[in-house]
């Protein structure tokens, strides 16, 4: 086992959940924090609806693994294609899980509670960053790091413009206000 792939290892899913999860959580509060401010409101949750919460994981995961990536080239010979793939996985399965397990537990038992659904947010980027490392450490086949980077940037500008232009949908409503998107 090289050193990068222990470097894609149980602690390391761990660890990254966890700095993930907090800087996440973090999110959910910088628009209030920030005065409601309109550019921050692009990229942080703006309120309580299922598809702003999943903003919760988007930029976090992108910068992590940029992040890391930037840090850990230095000493190790890495497969940035493969690396940035992983990434888009982590991301992907993070905002997949999300409304996956809220709308299962919430139509299943029929309440919606806070503290699942800080449990969810914790779960999608260990799902994500779980599977994100086994892609990393078991596969050979990936994309060009730069068709990775650019879906990940078609991902943030979909939030970007769902985010202002806001479907009426349920995924989209912010259940304590009836209100979709940022409020301009």
């Amino acid at each position: 086992m090289n050193k990068l792939t222990q470097k894609c290892s149980k602690y390391y899913i761990l660890i990254s959940s966890l700095i993930l999860f907090a800087v996440g959580t973090l999110f959910h509060f910088l628009f209030d924090i920030l005065g409601e401010n309109f550019i921050i409101g692009l990229f942080v949750p703006v309120n309580e609806s299922v598809w702003e919460h999943c903003k919760m994981v988007v930029l976090p995961i992108i910068l992590w693994w940029a992040l890391y990536y930037k840090y850990i080239k230095k000493t190790n010979s890495i497969n940035s294609d493969k690396w940035f793939t992983a990434m888009l996985i982590s991301l992907v399965v993070a905002i997949i899980t999300i409304p996956f397990l809220f709308y299962f537990y919430t139509g299943a038992f029929g309440v919606e509670l806070v503290v699942v659904d800080i449990i969810i947010l914790f779960l999608a980027i260990l799902y994500g960053q779980s599977l994100a490392c086994h892609y990393y450490k078991h596969t050979s086949k990936c994309l060009n790091k730069y068709v990775a980077f650019t879906i990940a940037l078609f991902i943030v500008i979909i939030f970007i413009i769902f985010t202002v232009y806001t479907p009426k949908l349920p995924i989209f409503m912010d259940s304590l206000t009836q209100t979709y998107g940022i409020q301009k």
